[in-house]
Formats: C-alpha cells, sequence, structure tokens
C-alpha cells in the first residue's frame, strides 16, 4: 500500500510574500528584533530591526533553498533572506503545513550543486494521506526531530563551555598563582614554555598515494585523511583504505595510537585529535602531521588541549602560509611554543577536558542515531510501509 499522491504544483496556493519581505545577505545583522531565515544550513542566518520587511501573516510557510535543497518550516514571524529561497503555501484543504515539509523532505531531489532546484520539485509528486492521518505522522516526526535539535543545543553549550575553559586553564591554570607574560601570553607563574619538537620522539607527516599510483581499495590499510581529523576527537565516519603494499612503501607515514594528529592544509589547518587505537598502523596523507610522543597519556591530552585553545589556534594561524593553499610545514610544528605545568596539573587538566569529549561524544552519538531513525521513518511513514498505530512512541524519548 502506498498514500495518495498529488503533483507539486496542486499543492500550493500563492503567498502574500514579496520583494519587499526580503533582505540582502550584506544588511542582515548578528543581533536584532526579527529572525532572517534564507536557504542556508542554519535555521536563523541572523537579524534585522526593520520592521517593514516582517512576514506576520499568512502564516505557517514553507522555506525551500533553490540552490540548497533546504526545507524550513517557519510559524513565526520572519524576514525571508533575498537569495535563493521560495516560499509555499500548502493548501489547507489537502495538507496540514508540517507534514508538508516533512514530505518534501522525503522526496528525492538530485544536487545539481550550486545549480537551480526548484524545476525538479515542481516535476515530483508529494503524499497525501488524509490531514488525521498527516498530523498524526507529522507529530512522530516531530518528536524526533526536536529531540535531534536538544542534541545539537546541547553540543553547542558543551562547546561554548570548553572554549571558556580553553581560556581560562591555560593563563591562570588550577590553583590561582600569579601570572608571568610570556611568547604565547600570560600563564601559571610555575609553568615553563618549550618547543613542540624538544618534547616529541618524531614529528612527520604522509604522502599522497595517487601521486605514487595507488588508488583506494575495499578492504586493507586505513588511510587517514584532514577530513578523519575533527576538534578535539578523530571522525571515521568516511573511511579508505589503501593496499597493504603502500603501507610498506611509505613507512614513515605509517601512525601510532595515541599520535597527535594535526591538520596542516587548506580550510581544516587547526584541527587536532589524539589518535585512537583505530589508527595504529594506518597511514596519513600530505595533509596531516602527526606528533609522536614518549610520555603519559594525560600529558598527550592536555597538549592536545592547548594546540585547540585560543593561544595554539593563534600560533597556527599566525605561521599558516599562504602560497597556493595555506599551509603549515613541519618545521612550524616543531617550534610551536607549549606550556608545561606540573605533571600533576597537566594530568588534572587532561582530566577536565576528557570528561567534556566524553560528553561531547555521547551527544555526538545520540544525534547521529536519532538522525538515522528520523530518516527510517521519514521514508518508511510517506511511503505507507509504516503506520503511526505500528510505533512504540516511548523509545523515541531519549534523555539528555
Amino acid at each position: 500500500m502506498t498514500w495518495p499522491s498529488i503533483a507539486f504544483p496542486e499543492t500550493v496556493r500563492k503567498s502574500h510574500v514579496g520583494r519587499v519581505n526580503q533582505i540582502p545577505s550584506s544588511e542582515i545583522k548578528p543581533t536584532g528584533r526579527f529572525p532572517v531565515v534564507d536557504q542556508g544550513q542554519s535555521f536563523i542566518s541572523g537579524y534585522s530591526d526593520d520592521e517593514r520587511r516582517v512576514i506576520n501573516s499568512d502564516l505557517p510557510l514553507i522555506i525551500f533553498g533553490d540552490h540548497t535543497r533546504v526545507v524550513k518550516f517557519v510559524d513565526f514571524p520572519f524576514i525571508l533572506g533575498a537569495d535563493g529561497t521560495k516560499v509555499l503555501k500548502p493548501r489547507e484543504d489537502m495538507f496540514d503545513a508540517r507534514f508538508f515539509s516533512f514530505a518534501l523532505l522525503s522526496l528525492d531531489i538530485p544536487s545539481r550543486g550550486y545549480n537551480r532546484h526548484f524545476t525538479l520539485l515542481k516535476e515530483r509528486r508529494v503524499p497525501r494521506p488524509q490531514l488525521p492521518e498527516q498530523r498524526k505522522i507529522a507529530g512522530v516526526l516531530g518528536v524526533v526531530q526536536s529531540a535531534m535539535e536538544q542534541q545539537e543545543r546541547l553540543m553547542a553549550l558543551t562547546e561554548e563551555l570548553k572554549k571558556t575553559l580553553l581560556h581560562q586553564l591555560f593563563t591562570k591554570g588550577l590553583r590561582g598563582e600569579p601570572q608571568k607574560q610570556t611568547e604565547i601570553g600570560p600563564i601559571p607563574e610555575s609553568w615553563d614554555v618549550v618547543n613542540l619538537g624538544s618534547l616529541a620522539r618524531k614529528i612527520s607527516k604522509g604522502s599522497s598515494p595517487r601521486w605514487q599510483g595507488f588508488e583506494y581499495v575495499p578492504q586493507g590499510v586505513l588511510f587517514v585523511r584532514s577530513q578523519n581529523v575533527g576538534d578535539g576527537r578523530m571522525d571515521f565516519t568516511d573511511k579508505v583504505f589503501l593496499s597493504p603494499t603502500f603501507n610498506k612503501q611509505e613507512k614513515r607515514s605509517i601512525l601510532k595510537d595515541e599520535d597527535i594528529l594535526i591538520n596542516l592544509v587548506g580550510a581544516s589547518i587547526g584541527r587536532v585529535a589524539l589518535g585512537t587505537p583505530e589508527i595504529e598502523g594506518a597511514n596519513c596523507n600530505q595533509a596531516v602531521g602527526f606528533v609522536r610522543l614518549d610520555c603519559r597519556r594525560s600529558f598527550k591530552e592536555f597538549l592536545v588541549s592547548f594546540l585547540l585553545s585560543p593561544g595554539g589556534q593563534q600560533q597556527m594561524f599566525f605561521q599558516k602560509k599562504d602560497i597556493v593553499r595555506a599551509n603549515l610545514s613541519l618545521l612550524d610544528l616543531k617550534t610551536f611554543k607549549m606550556p608545561v605545568p606540573t605533571p600533576e596539573e597537566s594530568e588534572q587538566i587532561a582530566e577536565v577536558f576528557s570528561h567534556i569529549e566524553t560528553k561531547l561524544a555521547i551527544h555526538l552519538q545520540r544525534h547521529g542515531t536519532l538522525t538515522a531513525l528520523f530518516r527510517t521513518l521519514l521514508h518508511q511513514l510517506m511511503t505507507a510501509q509504516l503506520r503511526v498505530h505500528d510505533l512504540d512512541l516511548p523509545e523515541l524519548l531519549i534523555s539528555p
């Protein structure tokens, strides 16, 4: 069984939104009285105080990103971003507006890059169960979506706490002792400043397999790229592998568990993570540098935390070279200035940030689980493979 469907052009009526309600991106401010909704990934792109542009009637409305394919359900007064936004008002006699937004999300609209996609949307058919069933479906999907948004808020709050603590602990320490001024700014009086190279047993980077005639293979040796190095944690949602022959040939780029990985090239410069057991024996590419130390894990975690702090990031962005693509050299890594507290204090600071990373990892995992659940439910509910009365709703409620 599948739901009846209707051609997209028959699903909407003309809205009262016009050019007067649109705002150029150059006029969007970080704060203001009225939120601005555009076609970007962030639900709200900014704010404005221009009351003349506000849309406060005919709500709720659906925003479709002509370039991005982003769908947004808006049920509050807002100002419309001017670039690539299509404003849709579903017919009230046919559709629950919230259901309609989910139905658009379920449609297969292939990406054309930054080209326009509204012509593809106009060729689609929209599933149309009876209105009571639409409201039930929208209610279920709304519960999961709200839980996803809650995890996103918790991740943002935890990241903000991390940034605050990074600045606080690396300038004042844990003991409230007097500060001294150094080349990396104020630090506790008992701390030292040394070059990263003087602490490391090895500092190296990888190479490009394709320059040597190697291609990715379905199974083999893990190949770590810059997208696998996140802010404080490894990310293996996108894995690739190389032949063991490359591993034997490129011994200088073989990684070990607990190596500190640092992105050296392009937009991801500044991302740093401590290697996990998964990288033992893997290779890395030329965009990833690694630092190997003979010390306790807690001190490595301390150094990672400092490299992610404002003091560490400032060094990376001060030393990067804008040639063709921004990059850092191995010499840059060796000359990074690092604060060195007592072993006891470095361990305590590392423990603080370990707790924060654990909390972030939990929120990230829950968000991933909820995202997968949302996609599955969206597909099955919109194709009538699953009915609302078949769901065990309590299991959707995940505590923060």
